[in-house]
């Protein structure tokens, strides 16, 4: 079975107005396929810095990367331009903000067809359809509806739901999800997190997650890596982390999820 992902002594320096700044520092971490990794660590730890630079998305000006970043088989430190090839078909993104993501003057229909259209090569009208049944496999009501709807007429699950229709139009083996559901309440969460634990049940797709919420990695995750100032500081399978971590800082982050006093529950 070929590795998805591998990343060995991989390293990211900032270029900065206050100098040169290592964000990632000699991180290792490996991810396979149907299975799920996930990064956790507070704001600034490195965690989104690592997977915007596994798909090459930081300004090449700005970032230096060093080590070996392996994405199916491919070294995109040693080559970065291999990286085009395998944006999308290997290895999609679900960005942090919809709104942001989305072109706000382009309907939803337009945005998933010019995808379709991309990696498929196929009619303006086989592509609406296609369109159209990747709204369906993310369940979104009246898809053929929706299509013609422009991202701030749509509720924030709903944009993360298209932005996940999104990522699928490649039909790729890998998900790079990064924060996808910071934006969203507490049941809107859920059920984007249930959609993507049943994408990967069906499809097989595996999932690099990027997540500050401790409860988010104990759910979806098989293995975690809790990072701070650049490094991994815990990795591990999720329950002997959560359970048993060794380092102080995921007992800090354990001890900062809010729990119900025996008062409360009893109310």
């Amino acid at each position: 079975m070929s590795r998805l992902v591998e990343l060995d002594d991989f390293q990211i320096e900032l270029v900065t107005e206050r100098g040169v700044v290592r964000a990632v520092d000699g991180i290792s971490l490996h991810v396979d396929p149907g299975e799920t990794v996930t990064l956790i660590g507070e704001s600034g730890s490195g965690k989104s810095t690592t997977a915007m630079g596994l798909l090459r998305l930081l300004p090449p000006d700005l970032a230096v990367l060093s080590g070996r970043a392996l994405l199916a088989g491919h070294d995109v430190v040693a080559d970065p331009g291999a990286v085009t090839g395998l944006r999308g078909r290997v290895a999609a993104l679900i960005p942090q903000d919809p709104m942001t993501a989305l072109s706000p003057v382009h309907t939803i229909g337009r945005r998933l067809s010019e995808l379709v259209r991309l990696w498929n090569g196929v009619s303006r009208r086989e592509a609406r359809t296609r369109a159209r049944e990747l709204l369906e496999r993310v369940h979104v009501p009246d898809p053929e509806r929706l299509l013609d709807r422009y991202p701030h007429q749509l509720s924030g699950g709903l944009q993360q739901r298209v932005l996940i229709a999104c990522a699928l139009a490649g039909e790729p083996s890998l998900l790079v999800a990064d924060e996808p559901t910071s934006a969203l309440d507490v049941t809107v969460q859920a059920g984007v997190l249930d959609l993507l634990m049943e994408l990967q049940e069906r499809t097989g797709v595996a999932i690099l997650m990027i997540t500050h919420d401790l409860g988010v990695a104990r759910l979806v995750s098989d293995r975690v890596h809790v990072m701070r100032a650049g490094r991994f500081v815990e990795s591990g399978e999720v329950e002997q982390v959560v359970h048993a971590p060794v380092h102080p800082y995921p007992k800090q982050l354990l001890d900062a999820v809010p729990r119900l006093s025996a008062k409360e529950v009893r109310a």
